[in-house]
């Protein structure tokens, strides 16, 4: 059973009007539905590129907020500075640390936490 319906709508890639000869039609034509098609699917993988990226950049930081001591570096991450201003902290006395070895200084999530009230 074949109907004559003869709709004009507006192509949905390009915006050219057409006559669509069913209800569903969204596209002027095939090259235009395979344009559609394949910015879509650009769209799509670039918002997942972001979103992994995204969880890549938070999933340290909220990682670092459950740790007890920090090392300097995780430290300096997790407010945003950079390593050398957490030994400036820690030297002139705002932020204290512990050295239980020469080379390793750990930092108690407390102490920072002091430090921004």
């Amino acid at each position: 059973m074949s109907s004559n319906i003869r709709i004009e709508k507006t192509c949905e890639y390009c915006s050219r009007t057409f006559i669509a000869k069913t209800t569903t039609t969204q596209y002027c034509s095939d090259d235009c539905a395979k344009r559609a098609y394949k910015a879509r699917i650009r769209e799509e993988k670039i918002l997942k590129s972001k979103h992994s990226a995204y969880i890549k950049k938070v999933a340290p930081i909220q990682e670092l907020q459950t740790k007890e001591f920090l090392t300097v570096r995780e430290a300096a991450a997790l407010i945003s500075c950079s390593v050398r201003s957490m030994y400036y902290y820690i030297e002139s006395g705002q932020i204290k640390a512990a050295n239980p070895s020469s080379r390793m200084t750990r930092i108690r999530r407390s102490e920072i936490d002091r430090l921004f009230t």
